[in-house]
C-alpha cells in the first residue's frame, strides 16, 4: 500500500498530469456540458437568420419552458397526441414561427412524419413536413413504425435468423412510449457522453504513456532494482496507480456532467424511451438506462485503453513514442474506419474507446459460434478484457526491459 500511494503521489505531482486533467475538466465539464446546457445548445435563438450559435445565455429558463410544453400532451404518444402536436405546432407557426421553432421538438418530429407517412410528402413544397401534412392523416403510429423498421433491416441485408433475432430484442420495446422533451436527451446521449469518451483518450494517453517509460526518461529506472521492493512491486503499484487515476478521471469528469444535467434537466423525461431519439432503434431502453450503459462504456472503454497504454509504456522507452503509439490505438482506426469493409469496420470498433456506445440506436450484430450478438454486449465487455490482458504482459515487458 505504502509503494502504491507513492507512485499515485508521483503520478498527480507531474506536470502533465495537472495540465491534462484542468484541459479535460475545462473541455469536457465547461465548454461540453455547463456551457452547452446554458447557452451554445440550449440557449434561445437571438436571431433565427443568424447561424446556431447567436443563443441567449438563458438555458436554464428555456429548457423548462420546452419541457413544461411537451408534457402538455399527456405523457402517452399516441395518434391523437401526435395529431395534436401537429396541430399545434401548425397553429403556433401562423401566429410566430420563431416560438414554435424554438419551443417544439419539430426537427425530430418532422423526420418521424416522413419516415412514417412518405406518402404525404409533397415533392415540390418548400415547407418542411411538420408545417403541412394534414394532422388527421397521421394514424397506426406503431404500426408503421414496425413496417419501417422491418424494412430497413431488409435494405440493409439483415434478414434470415438475424432479423428475427433482432426483432425479438425489439419486442421488448414498451408501447405507447411516454412522450416529453426530447432534444436534451438526444444531445445528452447522442453526442455529449460519447465525445466524452472519444476524448478521455487523450488524456489518458497523455498521463498514462509516462508511467513506465517516464522511468527510463528520468533516469531512475536502474534505482528500481537497487531497492527493497524490486520490480515486481513497483510494477504491480504502477498498473494499480493507472487504473486508479483512470477511474478517478472517470469520477470526476461523470460527477461534474451528471450534476450540470441533474441542475439544467432535472430528471424530467428520464422514462422516455430511446426510440422516442431514433425512431428504428431496437434497444428495450428507457434515456436512464441509456445514459447508464453509456457511462459504463466510457468507464470500461477507459480501463481498456488504460491497460493497452500502461502495456506501450512498459515495452518502450520513450515517453514520446509511447504517446504517439497510444493515440495511435485509437486514432488510426478512426482514420481507416471508412475506407475498410463494414466487417471489419465492425471489429475495430470492439478495441477500447475506438466504438460507440451510441450503437445502443444501431441494429448492427456479431456473428459468433453460429449466434447472433447485439453490438452493445460486446462493447461493454470485451474493450475491458483486452486492458486486463495487457496488464500482467505490462510488468513482464517491463520487467525484461530492467534486466536487460
Amino acid at each position: 500500500m505504502e509503494l502504491f500511494l507513492l507512485e499515485h503521489k508521483k503520478l498527480w505531482r507531474r506536470a502533465g498530469t495537472k495540465i491534462s486533467v484542468f484541459v479535460c475538466f475545462l473541455d469536457l465539464v465547461v465548454f461540453g456540458c455547463i456551457l452547452s446546457f446554458q447557452w451554445f445548445n440550449f440557449g434561445s435563438k437571438v436571431d433565427f437568420k443568424s447561424n446556431d450559435y447567436a443563443k441567449n445565455f438563458d438555458g436554464y429558463a428555456a429548457i423548462r419552458d420546452r419541457q413544461e410544453y411537451a408534457l402538455s400532451f399527456g405523457g402517452d404518444l399516441t395518434d391523437e397526441s401526435m395529431q395534436q402536436i401537429v396541430r399545434d405546432y401548425q397553429r403556433m407557426e401562423s401566429i410566430d414561427a420563431e416560438r414554435a421553432w424554438d419551443l417544439i421538438d419539430w426537427v425530430i418530429i418532422n423526420d418521424w412524419m416522413g419516415n412514417l407517412w412518405p406518402e404525404l410528402h409533397e415533392a415540390e413544397s418548400y415547407q418542411v413536413n411538420i408545417s403541412y401534412f394534414e394532422p388527421e392523416k397521421l394514424t397506426d403510429f406503431y404500426g408503421r413504425r414496425q413496417l419501417v423498421l422491418e424494412k430497413y433491416l431488409e435494405n440493409n441485408n439483415q434478414t434470415g435468423k438475424e432479423k428475427e433475432y433482432l426483432l425479438q430484442i425489439d419486442e421488448k420495446v414498451r408501447k405507447p412510449f411516454h412522450y416529453g422533451w426530447i432534444r436534451g436527451w438526444q444531445t445528452l446521449l447522442s453526442i455529449t457522453i460519447d465525445t466524452t469518451a472519444e476524448s478521455m483518450a487523450l488524456f489518458l494517453a497523455v498521463v498514462l504513456s509516462t508511467l513506465f517509460a517516464g522511468e527510463w526518461h528520468d533516469n531512475t529506472s536502474s534505482l528500481a532494482l537497487t531497492t527493497k521492493n524490486g520490480w515486481k512491486k513497483i510494477a504491480a503499484a504502477k498498473i494499480a496507480t493507472g487504473l486508479v487515476f483512470t477511474v478517478e478521471l472517470f469520477i470526476m469528469i461523470a460527477i461534474c456532467d451528471i450534476a450540470s444535467q441533474l441542475f439544467f434537466m432535472g430528471t424530467t423525461g428520464w422514462d422516455m424511451p430511446v426510440q422516442l431519439i431514433k425512431l428504428i432503434a431496437i434497444a428495450p431502453m428507457n434515456m436512464l438506462q441509456a445514459e447508464i450503459y453509456e457511462w459504463a462504456f466510457t468507464l470500461l472503454g477507459m480501463v481498456g485503453f488504460a491497460g493497452i497504454v500502461m502495456l506501450i509504456s512498459a515495452a518502450v522507452k520513450s515517453n514520446v513514442l509511447a504517446l504517439i503509439l497510444s493515440l495511435a490505438v485509437v486514432y488510426v482506426p478512426t482514420v481507416i474506419d471508412p475506407y475498410l469493409p463494414f466487417g471489419l469496420q465492425k471489429a475495430l470498433s470492439l478495441i477500447p474507446l475506438v466504438g460507440s456506445g451510441t450503437d445502443i440506436f444501431r441494429t448492427y450484430t456479431f456473428h459468433i459460434f453460429g449466434k447472433y450478438v447485439w453490438s452493445p454486449y460486446l462493447l461493454i465487455t470485451v474493450p475491458v478484457l483486452i486492458g486486463i490482458v495487457c496488464m500482467p504482459f505490462a510488468v513482464k515487458n517491463w520487467a525484461r526491459r530492467m534486466k536487460a
